[in-house]
């Protein structure tokens, strides 16, 4: 992975969805520890304090747990709860390019709603 360091999206924020994408492809698996705060800010070049909030976000989510004085580990509720996020997140995007989009169209809710009905049942 390579860290935008120039960009919007906090480091730590990179590094658990680093994190996370290492764990949808059984990079690491469940009850598998992960790489330490330190070797993640060695890894990267980044302050082990920012590696750890980044750890400590997947913890809070339920994606990692830890075993206290070992590390953390890949919980067994990991890949769903990602998939889950990664979901939620993709479809909300997309509905809100629509709704930006149907904006800019000058269509109502109600005709953005008729085509995605339609859209639904397979109707054109």
């Amino acid at each position: 992975m390579i860290l935008d360091t120039d960009g919007m999206k906090p480091i730590y924020i990179q590094i658990a969805e680093w994190m996370e994408s290492e764990i949808l492809h059984d990079n690491f698996r469940q009850d598998e520890k992960v790489h330490s705060q330190y070797k993640l800010a060695d890894m990267y070049n980044i302050n082990p304090a920012t590696a750890a909030k980044g750890l400590t976000k997947l913890a809070e989510e339920g994606i990692l747990y830890d075993k206290r004085g070992i590390g953390k580990f890949v919980s067994h509720a990991a890949k769903s709860i990602i998939l889950d996020k990664r979901k939620n997140q993709t479809l909300k995007k997309k509905i809100n390019d629509l709704i930006t989009e149907a904006g800019h169209l000058e269509m109502s809710e109600e005709e953005v709603v008729g085509l995605v009905r339609e859209a639904w049942k397979g109707e054109e």
